[in-house]
């Protein structure tokens, strides 16, 4: 089956149709396109459909400002690209209301703190300007009493002007390159669930998702990842002590 109800034929007349009438556009959907970011290789899209939707986006970013989905009660983003490798889109994963736990064979601590994610936009462009998340922590509730409070302010915590592909783009490399907002990105994606370090794995596992939506892609960004040199930062400080040390006996 190439188009399941003509859904992609559908999308495409509608998104051809804004484009027509100089509107613009959101995306709204459930399951996304692309691969979990807990679990290597855990795609939910069939790869046919996955690349009618990779084109689709490609087709008509133009018209479309943001997507918005959600399924994995996890708080994260996906990028897409142009042929020649500049954003053209972000899609923005919501985290869940409930505090679900994942059951699928591999995900360790897959659960989340409740969220919900304010999205604020200019009204004529519909640019998304900002996001703040708020959330319950579960701990704390059962301590004590519940109680919603702000968790993140997106420019605040990237240093990023909005929420644009270009913006969301620098927060990506952000994330796969600076070790400080790897892991203030895992604390939100289980809204402070898990706490604990995202690792060499770990980070492969989350930077891949968000940067490479299409199947070949994502496997390529896999093994470049795997391959490249990274040095754990634990294993830095350890390396830096261990030179201090040894400063201080050959002044001694």
């Amino acid at each position: 089956m190439k188009d399941p109800a003509d859904q992609f034929k559908w999308a495409d007349q509608v998104l051809s149709e804004a484009g027509k009438n100089k509107e613009k556009v959101y995306i709204v959907g459930h399951v996304p396109p692309g691969f979990f970011e807990k679990k290597r290789n855990k795609p939910w899209f069939r790869p046919e459909f996955n690349k009618q939707y990779l084109e689709l986006i490609q087709k008509h970013h133009d018209v479309i400002i943001s997507q918005f989905f959600g399924h994995h009660h996890t708080d994260s983003f996906r990028m897409f690209y142009s042929t020649s490798g500049s954003p053209i889109s972000a899609m923005f994963l919501s985290p869940g209301v409930t505090p679900w736990k994942t059951t699928l064979p591999g995900v360790e601590d897959g659960a989340n703190n409740p969220a919900i994610r304010v999205i604020e936009y200019d009204n004529k462009t519909l640019l998304v300007q900002d996001m703040v998340t708020y959330y319950l922590n579960l701990t704390y509730a059962n301590q004590a009493h519940a109680r919603w409070e702000k968790e993140y302010r997106l420019t605040e915590t990237f240093r990023v002007p909005d929420a644009s592909p270009v913006s969301m783009h620098h927060v990506l490399e952000q994330i796969a390159h600076d070790n400080c907002y790897l892991q203030k990105y895992y604390g939100f994606n289980s809204v402070n669930y898990d706490l604990s370090v995202c690792n060499a794995d770990c980070r492969i596992d989350h930077v891949c998702a968000m940067r490479a939506v299409d199947f070949e892609a994502y496997e390529h960004c896999v093994e470049k990842e795997g391959a490249s040199p990274t040095i754990p930062a634990l294993l830095t400080v350890g390396f830096a002590l261990v030179i201090s040390l040894w400063g201080s006996y050959q002044i001694f």
